[in-house]
């Protein structure tokens, strides 16, 4: 998704490719999530870690790799390869029931939700954006229904059909809200991260 060049495409997938290949990690996409925790103290103040659509595990080995402490409960329809001190949940985010494992694995409270979420591409552009913005919003429902009064959620967004609304409901969600456009991107593509800080509105067991 994204409606990229090739050529630029191509150079930057090689380059990033390449550079997980050195490093040993699952996906190119690691690289982006490293340069927003830098960038923006993501993992300051985290303990406990909801990480939806996880596999191959990029991601994972990421936040492991900056703090090894961390509690982290995975989710995702594809199997992962195992993560030493990560939990596994094989499942559809949207499912009611899987949701529920996930809070019953957290103990009901977390301090940072991540998704790097996309939808099967079908190549109609609109259709992909609606199906993306789907997956977006049960992010957000989980989110706000898993964080701390002072967590985060940091999601893959694209801008299109629907997203202008969507953000504007995310503000009366949150008290903080960003995006993001890490240089492991394509300057090409219509993704972006978006970061929500400080959920309002908290249920009785949350805690600060």
């Amino acid at each position: 998704m994204g409606r990229p060049r090739g050529g630029e495409k191509q150079r930057k997938k090689e380059h990033y490719y390449q550079a997980a290949k050195r490093h040993g990690y699952r996906s190119r996409s690691a690289y982006k999530l490293r340069q927003i925790a830098k960038d923006q103290k993501l993992l300051q103040g985290v303990d406990r870690v909801v990480e939806l659509c996880s596999s191959p595990g990029g991601w994972t080995q990421v936040l492991k790799e900056i703090d090894s402490s961390l509690q982290i409960v995975a989710v995702d329809l594809t199997t992962m390869p195992p993560l030493e001190g990560v939990k596994f949940i094989e499942g559809d985010i949207l499912d009611e029931k899987i949701i529920e494992r996930i809070e019953t694995l957290t103990g009901g409270t977390v301090d940072l939700v991540l998704s790097d979420c996309s939808p099967k591409v079908t190549g109609q552009w609109d259709l992909d954006v609606v199906r993306q913005l789907s997956l977006v919003e049960g992010t957000i429902s989980i989110a706000h229904r898993l964080l701390s009064n002072k967590g985060k959620v940091l999601t893959k967004v694209f801008q299109g059909p629907g997203f202008p609304e969507f953000l504007k409901s995310v503000r009366k969600k949150f008290n903080s809200v960003k995006l993001i456009k890490p240089d492991a991107s394509r300057k090409t593509s219509a993704e972006m991260y978006l970061l929500a800080i400080g959920p309002r509105g908290r249920s009785p067991h949350s805690v600060s």
